[in-house]
């Protein structure tokens, strides 16, 4: 659980992919009970031939300002959205 993104896939009733919706956030915590995260802002969205659209960037740089996220906070979160456009342009797991 140390990846600062999920991803999303989308099916429809015969299992024909939809899409993909990848959220850039910090890795998850779970207490015993609850499974939580702190969402980034940051969305992709893979469309069936692995078009992409990266979605909500100025509401993380507006958020990163306005909380003051901390520089490694904001390297990890552009590491992670680089990170998935690699796995996205390369069709590795889980976009195969």
């Amino acid at each position: 659980m140390d990846r600062w993104y999920n991803v999303f896939r989308f099916s429809d009733p015969n299992e024909r992919l939809k899409s993909f919706y990848c959220n850039i956030n910090m890795p998850p915590g779970f207490d015993g009970e609850v499974l939580s995260y702190v969402d980034l802002d940051i969305d992709v969205l893979v469309q069936p031939d692995f078009t992409y659209q990266v979605l909500d960037l100025e509401d993380f740089e507006r958020h990163a300002m306005l909380y003051q996220y901390p520089e490694d906070v904001k390297a990890n979160t552009r590491c992670a959205l680089n990170d998935l456009i690699d796995l996205i342009e390369t069709r590795a797991f889980p976009f195969q």
